[in-house]
């Protein structure tokens, strides 16, 4: 079947560091005090080793030791031997079965399975028919083939209604699925993350697909399943990115776990899950990806993966809860005030009962991570604020599909109004998201930071790759006055203006003034002649209106008017320099995968080759 999965721990290192980084201290000081550049998500000096502070790390994941006859099963059924000649060597196949019933962790939402019930998915804010989608286009968006070819949707549709009223739903739609997809491999249906999230979900959900009074499709329908899972080991051992793997690594477990004589499948897929959950995180629990959709997407798939095995009455490996202790901090990081999620690299502003209950069913005590090195997002908390800053280079194209340039980006929100937000949803594209607007909705404009010369920190290219840009970024959290104060840079515009970004964040103890600075800053002789423009772009929430203009000893600016009745103000001064402001329209997509339109403040002006610094700040009036 392929690589041997204790292999691929082996490969990982299991130290502490993942795999092709170097283990060095971010923000260590140059001779001339200066920051250490470091390279994307570097590993801190003070994470390697022991975590001093008893939680649990990377460094003490891996695969699960056993014994001689189960480690002799594994590397056996990993190299093709047939599970039957492993368990029962001299006895007949056993039946074909499902062991267990599984119960749901996590409930799916009940408009969407109304909606199926009436006969259409609901995917993204997109509406499909049952009866006219094309089960076989090699056209569908990402996230809409995602959701059908993955049966995500079956929990959304076991929340509409008892069995009795959604099995036959559940069934037709199987039906006229498998008569264009039944064929095991072919086709566009079988990539191999799709694949595992369609077995574990058929495994999850098995009542609504094999409880019909139709025995022969019944019986079809477990062999299908028990092909699917076949498939799904030979293609594991594959070098795949974490998207696809970690359902199949999951698929193949749980059907170790459901089906008859998997216990040599199960251990093949639980040392494999364990290695290709290390190689896709970083130390401190985030994904390589930085996607926060992805993030709750995989602690999804653990959280149906551990209820198969409670419906199996088995506990599982010690190390999948400890993968669940560190990506839920990572998560709970990028969480606004009100608990909805931040729109980064591509994600939607996930509501904060469906973030509330994640949490609740992975890692009740979990706490928000405030200074997340690997993950990449830093998070300033006072009172009724935060502050979320995306202080690390894009992730690399293996890791991500369609990352985004946003380097250097912030969320602000007080209470339950977003203030500053990214525009975010390209992940959706092909859903209510035109796909005419991914690239757009992917660069450093459609993120509230600076660009310079109408770039983008990292160039961003079709089929969702970006081009040479950021490499670099320093960070630094350090206290003035009591505050808070955030600080990076980077240097996805040296090659081309040699100029750096950098951007400092500091928070009021009270939560209610954000003064931010950008500055520009030449670094040796790279700094190019001439003069050089920026623009600054604070893409404001939804509801917000934008009132009379300001302007004094402190800047110029506008006076903000909150959907609830407050007051903000926005105020910028270039320090001498030249700036224009502007109100611009943007967009924004909401957590239904709707676009929806809100407003911009643009900041603009030209720096020389010496560079130059812009304040700004929003503050709560009254």
């Amino acid at each position: 079947m392929g690589v041997e999965p204790e292999s691929l721990g082996r490969r990982a290192g299991w130290n502490g560091v993942a795999p092709g980084r170097k283990a060095i201290p971010l923000n260590a000081t140059r001779d001339d005090g200066g920051l250490v550049e470091s390279p994307a998500n570097a590993v801190t000096a003070a994470t390697i080793g022991a975590d001093l502070s008893g939680e649990p790390t990377l460094a003490d994941i891996s695969p699960p030791r056993l014994g001689m006859i189960d480690g002799a099963m594994r590397f056996l059924y990993a190299r093709g031997v047939p599970a039957r000649n492993l368990v029962r060597p001299f006895h007949k196949p056993s039946r074909l079965r499902l062991l267990a019933t599984v119960d749901e962790p996590l409930p799916g939402e009940r408009a969407a399975g109304m909606a199926l019930r009436a006969g259409h998915f609901l995917i993204a804010g997109k509406r499909i028919g049952t009866d006219t989608a094309d089960y076989a286009s090699t056209a569908l968006a990402p996230p809409v083939a995602r959701a059908i070819h993955g049966y995500t949707w079956l929990a959304d549709l076991e929340a509409a209604g008892t069995r009795d009223k959604v099995a036959s739903v559940s069934e037709d739609i199987l039906r006229r699925w498998l008569l264009v997809n039944g064929e095991i491999g072919e086709g566009p249906a079988w990539d191999v993350g799709y694949t595992g999230l369609r077995v574990l979900n058929w495994l999850v959900h098995a009542p609504l697909i094999l409880s019909g009074s139709d025995r022969a499709f019944r019986a079809s329908m477990l062999k299908h399943i028990a092909k699917s899972a076949l498939w799904l080991d030979r293609q594991a051992a594959r070098s795949l990115p974490s998207r696809e793997i970690l359902p199949a690594w999951a698929a193949i477990t749980a059907a170790g776990l459901l089906l008859p004589d998997g216990k040599p499948r199960r251990l093949y897929g639980e040392a494999g899950l364990i290695a290709a959950l290390g190689d896709a995180m970083g130390e401190d629990g985030g994904l390589l990806s930085r996607s926060p959709v992805e993030q709750v997407d995989t602690i999804t798939l653990l959280l149906r993966l551990i209820a198969c095995y409670r419906a199996c009455r088995r506990d599982p490996p010690e190390q999948i809860q400890v993968m669940l202790s560190l990506m839920t901090p990572a998560l709970l990081s990028l969480t606004h005030a009100d608990g909805s999620l931040g729109s980064w690299q591509g994600g939607v502003p996930i509501l904060p009962e469906r973030v509330a209950m994640l949490v609740e069913a992975a890692e009740p005590r979990a706490r928000p991570l405030h200074d997340a090195q690997h993950w990449g997002y830093h998070r300033l908390h006072a009172r009724q604020s935060v502050v979320q800053f995306d202080a690390a280079p894009p992730p690399g194209a293996r890791e991500a599909r369609g990352a985004c340039a946003s380097t250097l980006a912030f969320e602000f929100s007080h209470r339950d109004q977003r203030i500053v937000v990214n525009c975010g949803g390209a992940a959706l594209a092909g859903a209510a998201v035109p796909r005419r607007i991914e690239d757009g909705l992917r660069s450093s404009a459609a993120h509230s930071t600076l660009t310079l010369g109408d770039a983008d920190s990292t160039p961003v290219e079709p089929q969702g790759k970006l081009g040479s840009g950021v490499k670099a970024v320093t960070f630094d959290r350090s206290h003035d006055g009591g505050r808070t104060v955030l600080t990076a840079s980077h240097d996805g515009y040296a090659a081309r203006h040699g100029l750096y970004h950098e951007r400092s964040l500091a928070l009021s103890p009270d939560g209610t003034a954000l003064d931010g600075e950008d500055r520009l800053m030449p670094r040796g002789r790279k700094a190019k002649r001439g003069e050089h423009g920026f623009a600054i772009h604070f893409h404001l929430g939804q509801g917000i209106e934008i009132g009379h203009e300001l302007s004094g000893d402190s800047g110029r600016g506008w006076a903000l008017a909150m959907p609830e009745g407050g007051y903000w103000q926005f105020r910028a001064d270039g320090e001498g320099l030249a700036l224009n402001m502007a109100v611009e329209e943007s967009l924004w997509i909401d957590a239904g995968g709707h676009p929806r339109q809100i407003r911009q403040l643009i900041v603009t002006g030209q720096v020389g080759r010496e560079g130059g610094k812009i304040g700004w700040s929003f503050r709560r009036m009254g």
